[in-house]
């Protein structure tokens, strides 16, 4: 191998594939490794291959079917990613499945998506999941907001973890379950981008998470304790 050959390679991102249908796992390797910049370390068809596998191959990237016949991705998400931090887990199913997609944000899964996604779509969520950001499909999300805010549904022990934050940190996250960028939630409290930067990574670690969407899902889930299922917001 040559030395560029050799320094594409290491520059690519390491993908491993899970999925119980070969037809299923052939089609994403065709598609993933027509890429320039994403290799195919491995697959397997069942959960118990995916955890004997996937930690020696180190991959950047898992892609993950939730429904399998011995288990669930979500499952495969929270047990690689104890074992590699690192590792960004995209889940992939053809269940619009809101219960799965709160277990996948809770798990640290980057990124949710259906499998009708667009080829060119999965490769961009890829990309995007291995820089260190969230991909999940909006419109699923935006129901999975939307069914939090039934205040049958929020879970009051998720409450206690906001003890330890600041006012302005309660703000910052109420912010980010209204979802606001950085940039909106700076202009909105009077802050630079940078000191929003710092307050949201303070928060996160005080609730125990570390994704942004995590940190949005708990929002969700004690607004409504605090307004009597009353989701009408002050207008500014």
């Amino acid at each position: 191998m040559s030395d560029t050959a050799r320094a594409s390679a290491e520059a690519s991102i390491r993908v491993f594939l899970l999925d119980d249908h070969e037809v299923v796992r052939r089609g994403l390797r065709d598609l993933l490794e027509a890429e320039a910049d994403i290799t195919v370390v491995g697959e397997a068809g069942t959960a118990d291959q995916a955890l004997a596998r996937g930690p020696a191959l180190r991959p950047d990237v898992a892609v993950l079917d939730v429904r399998l016949p011995d288990g669930d991705g979500i499952t495969v998400c929270r047990e690689l990613r104890s074992r590699m931090p690192d590792l960004a887990c995209l889940m992939l199913t053809s269940f619009d499945d809101e219960e799965a997609l709160l277990d996948a944000i809770m798990a640290g899964a980057a990124g949710y998506v259906l499998k009708q996604i667009k080829g060119s779509d999965l490769v961009s969520a890829v990309r995007t999941v291995a820089t260190g950001q969230s991909m999940l499909d909006p419109a699923t999300t935006a129901r999975l907001m939307h069914s939090l805010r039934d205040p049958e549904v929020a879970k009051p022990t998720e409450d206690t973890r906001l003890a330890a934050l600041s006012e302005r940190e309660r703000s910052v996250l109420e912010l980010i379950g209204d979802g606001l960028t950085n940039r909106q939630i700076a202009k909105q409290l009077y802050l630079s981008e940078k000191t929003v930067k710092n307050h949201i990574s303070r928060l996160l670690g005080k609730l125990g998470v570390e994704r942004r969407v995590q940190a949005a899902v708990i929002a969700a889930q004690v607004r409504d304790q605090g307004h009597g299922g009353d989701t009408t917001q002050p207008s500014h």
